[in-house]
């Protein structure tokens, strides 16, 4: 079939959105607390390398924990 994606393009391209998407969901499953501004970096930035890594690597990081002084 000429013209038409296919079964196998159809996974790629679905396989590719999920990678692409990656970072903003393991910050939405780890609860972060900055899950919006990660999902913005990532569809704003995240075509870029660097703003796909920033994003992944920010969602993959625990904030610091505030200990009474």
């Amino acid at each position: 079939m000429t013209g038409s994606i296919g079964l196998s393009g159809l996974i790629s391209l679905l396989l590719l959105i999920f990678l692409y998407c990656l970072p903003a969901y393991i910050a939405h499953t780890k609860d972060h607390h900055n899950a919006s501004a990660i999902l913005a970096l990532n569809l704003l930035l995240g075509w870029t390398l660097l703003g796909w890594i920033a994003a992944l690597v920010w969602a993959l990081t625990r904030p610091a924990i505030n200990l009474p002084a």
